[in-house]
């Protein structure tokens, strides 16, 4: 399931897509993506690429070290899945 982004940006800072991923990464972990992505049968790529585009947009993010720290003290705002998936339909949005 995917959620619209907070603050939504024109166009993405990071592309979606490998080279857009690995561009955003710093050393190490650029070549941790590079090593689970080499690894994914064929229908878990689009998995690796997903998280991985996920780590490269906080890890380029303005706020990102804010974000991480709120989430790892548990103060990050939250919303209940059963809302989110309310908030979707009504906007006629997928929800998978």
């Amino acid at each position: 399931m995917t959620a619209q982004p907070m603050h939504p940006h024109e166009p993405e800072r990071v592309p979606r897509n490998a080279e857009g991923i690995a561009a955003a990464l710093s050393g190490e972990r650029r070549m941790e993506f590079y090593r689970e992505l080499l690894a994914a049968a064929p229908e878990q790529a689009e998995g690796v690429l997903r998280r991985w585009w996920c780590e490269a947009m906080l890890d380029t993010a303005p706020d990102g070290d804010r974000l991480t720290a709120a989430a790892l003290d548990g103060t990050l705002p939250t919303v209940a899945l059963a809302d989110l998936v309310a908030r979707r339909q009504e906007a006629g949005l997928p929800v998978e």
